[in-house]
């Protein structure tokens, strides 16, 4: 048991195999989709008329994307296979350090971004934002001792718990 107390509960561990785990699993494999989609179709025929700084951004960002949607792609699929007892917890220990889900900036300000189309930024974004729920739910069930334990300035502690568990529900 971690220092972080024995009379902590882990809304984490639980919410891992619940139905709202359900809910993230069938949110990030419909955004993969919707992406494969995208990228295949509209996104490819609006790539073709970018010019030529929004071109070489879109190139790089599609691909960071994609590598995005990828690993939560797999911690998803791992995640599922524990919970249904398809993998113990020691094997998914040993998958899950392939699995990358540290973000990749997106430099909003880089000449081109604003001639992206908006549909793809909003991919970008929205895929951003389901890295940092899933990030967030590994760390707290794999590494709980690498949660920062810090409250941001001018929110009190109760405030900054919300915000946290509103981030691991995916709620805003």
């Amino acid at each position: 048991m971690s220092d972080r107390g024995l009379n902590t509960v882990s809304f984490a561990g639980h919410a891992a195999s619940s139905a709202q785990f359900k809910g993230l699993y069938a949110e990030g494999m419909g955004l993969v989709e919707e992406t494969a989609a995208y990228l295949d179709g509209d996104g490819r025929n609006a790539s073709k008329v970018l010019p030529r700084m929004a071109s070489v951004l879109y190139s790089a960002e599609s691909m960071r994307l994609t590598t995005r949607l990828m690993q939560m792609a797999s911690w998803l699929l791992l995640q599922r296979a524990v919970n249904n007892g398809e993998m113990s917890r020691d094997q998914i220990m040993s998958e899950k350090n392939k699995v990358r889900l540290d973000t990749f900036n997106v430099d909003r300000d880089a000449p081109g971004w604003s001639e992206l189309p908006e549909s793809f930024r909003d991919l970008v974004e929205r895929s951003q934002r389901l890295q940092k729920r899933i990030a967030l739910l590994d760390r707290e069930i794999y590494r709980p001792h690498e949660l920062p334990a810090f409250v941001p300035d001018n929110q009190n502690s109760v405030q900054a718990q919300i915000s946290l568990l509103q981030t691991a529900f995916g709620q805003s």
